[in-house]
């Protein structure tokens, strides 16, 4: 029997666990109970969030603020505090979502959207419009951001070489463009005043723009590519058993980086566009997630798509909490919750194989 045949005999088993046989039904059980545990919790939190501010609110003012256009909490409720949560909840699962996908396609669980030079790209486009043109509103901000945030990607894959663009090359070719993409955004804001002052507020990470954020756009680039990123997990599951193994179960390697890279690229594009570099959620959040799901990709994208939209609105809520009636921006909350507890992930657990 060739290689091929025994490959594709092997094909229904790849949603089943490593150690061969299919998950039993407690384990399945324990996993959609999971997945509706996150649905709670985020949706408990996002009325947190509209409650939560500067000024506080009980439910009662709240609901007055949704279905009320003349009450006094209506502009405070519909007008910012509800963009902002909806924002929060799309970029962390974006960046959630995004995180997955790209320790699975590396196979590399120190792998983040960053790692295809997403932020370095986003920030390098803003400050040479802002170095050329000077001042520039937000939406023109998010268009700069994302075309950059694009290019970054492509040039990456373009470096790692299209037609061999293994883990390895990958991940080599987004540190070095990484590496000189922050070199030029310090050169240019060292260079200009103008500059080092439109970048200053958008590269710490935050979503108190969401009110003049166009949304609609967001949330719909987001969830498409979400879709899309989330069909990719029975490709991506054949992919870990090696690219000749991929191969023999009809999948072509390449065309699944290609698809993960375009994936990953209008997640973490549009959601670092529109609030900053957000740093440790796609990379904490699927670890995270694989010690309760295991390996099998068609959990673990799910599951990081809700936790990474779960601990964004989350870190959110507490910047507003603690140091009330001012706030702690998001992107310094994710540094500081995220680092600590990747480093006792690390220290404590066996990283998960890919």
């Amino acid at each position: 029997m060739s290689t091929a045949q025994s490959a594709r005999e092997q094909a229904p088993e790849l949603d089943a666990p490593r150690d061969g046989g299919s998950a039993p039904p407690s384990r399945t059980g324990r996993r959609i109970l999971g997945l509706l545990v996150l649905v709670a919790l985020m949706a408990a939190l996002a009325i947190l969030s509209v409650a939560v501010g500067s000024r506080a609110m009980d439910l009662g003012q709240v609901w007055e603020g949704l279905t009320d256009a003349g009450s006094e909490s209506y502009p405070v409720v519909t007008e910012l505090r509800l963009p902002r949560t909806v924002l929060g909840l799309a970029a962390g699962a974006a960046l959630g979502l995004a995180g997955a996908l790209m320790q699975a396609m590396t196979r590399n669980p120190l792998a983040d959207p960053g790692l295809l030079g997403v932020n370095t790209g986003a920030a390098a486009a803003v400050v040479t419009a802002s170095f050329f043109i000077g001042s520039f509103g937000f939406a023109q901000t998010i268009v700069f951001a994302f075309i950059g945030a694009a290019a970054a990607s492509v040039a990456v894959y373009l470096i790692a070489g299209a037609a061999g663009a293994t883990p390895a090359r990958l991940a080599l070719a987004g540190a070095a463009v990484t590496a000189a993409g922050y070199a030029y955004v310090s050169a240019v804001q060292l260079m200009d005043a103008a500059t080092l002052d439109q970048m200053r507020f958008w590269s710490v990470g935050s979503l108190v723009n969401a009110h003049v954020a166009p949304m609609l756009p967001v949330v719909l680039l987001i969830g498409i590519a979400a879709v899309g990123g989330v069909l990719l997990a029975r490709p991506l599951n054949a992919l870990a058993l090696g690219d000749a193994t991929a191969t023999g179960l009809g999948v072509d390697p390449r065309v699944l980086r290609v698809a993960g890279i375009v994936a990953i690229t209008v997640l973490a594009g549009t959601a670092t566009a529109v609030c900053g570099p957000i740093v440790f959620v796609g990379l904490v959040v699927p670890h995270v997630v694989r010690a309760f799901t295991g390996p099998d990709q068609n959990w673990v994208l799910p599951y990081s798509m809700l936790s990474g939209a779960v601990f964004l609105i989350a870190a959110d809520v507490l910047g507003r909490v603690i140091a009330r009636p001012a706030e702690v921006q998001v992107g310094i909350v994710c540094a500081v919750a995220g680092g600590p507890f990747f480093l006792y992930l690390v220290s404590r657990r066996k990283v998960a194989r890919l």
